[in-house]
């Protein structure tokens, strides 16, 4: 069996139980690269055959998995956060089907979560936005035309950006196309949940000042919107005056 396990942002203790369970039990760990926190690898048992896919092709990690899950062994492909988010996971479960070798996906607390909890910010604010855009900028992969930055932007919603922190320059031309407001708060998380995580928080206007002060170009987070403002409204949950099905209103 191939388990697809997501390795949570960072922080060795946020991936999950089973993650972690799967670990200790894997005769074979696929792992991608620098973006898996290498200590993660600590909690495999002796004799776990470990491979870096990071000079892999799609082909290649195949093969490797493919003679381990035929002989009823335990494998693990080891995907940073959750691996249903910028994981490639999709093409390799095609693939491992189209071979008669099953699996199973376990989630993880992908980077945008991590990210989130460092600001001590909440994406879905009352009165902001109720709606959080996981995207990133086209560079030499594209993205369908009708999801670029630019009409994306016409939400104005909460917005994480991945994998686009060394084109600071052009994001911020685009969501100021699509009608973010040049003062709208912007923050830079690199690393979100690791040891050497950091922190930058500006506007969209100074997304590019922003990167080149703090020298960050890549594996980082870069979230949007005005949910890391200062202006929200109460949540009706926990209204006095308002009435649900577990407790009446009280004003």
């Amino acid at each position: 069996m191939v388990y697809f396990v997501g390795a949570g942002p960072g922080a060795v203790d946020l991936i999950t139980v089973r993650g972690k369970k799967l670990l200790e039990e894997a005769d074979l760990i696929v792992y991608a690269g620098s973006l898996v926190n290498p200590a993660l690898l600590d909690f495999a048992r002796p004799g776990c055959v470990k491979k870096n896919s990071a000079h892999m092709t799609l082909e290649q990690v195949v093969e490797a998995m493919a003679p381990f899950a035929r002989q009823g062994k335990t494998v693990v492909r080891l995907h940073t956060g959750d691996p249903s988010v910028f994981g490639a996971i999709r093409e390799q479960m095609d693939a491992l089907k189209s071979r008669g070798i099953p699996f199973r996906v376990v989630p993880g607390v992908s980077s945008f979560c991590g990210a989130a909890a460092a600001l001590g910010a909440e994406y879905t604010l009352p009165g902001v936005s109720q709606t959080v855009i996981l995207t990133r900028l086209a560079g030499r992969t594209p993205v369908p035309p009708r999801e670029s930055i630019r009409s994306l932007s016409e939400h104005r919603s909460s917005m994480a950006v991945f994998l686009s922190a060394g084109m600071t320059g052009r994001l911020k031309e685009e969501l100021l196309a699509g009608g973010y407001p040049a003062d709208t708060p912007a923050a830079i998380v690199y690393k979100a949940t690791w040891p050497d995580e950091k922190i930058v928080r500006g506007t969209v206007a100074r997304l590019p000042e922003m990167t080149e002060q703090a020298g960050i170009t890549k594996t980082a987070l870069i979230l949007v919107g005005g949910f890391l403002g200062e202006d929200y409204e109460r949540s009706r949950l926990y209204d006095p005056s308002f009435s649900h099905g577990f407790r009446e209103s009280s004003v």
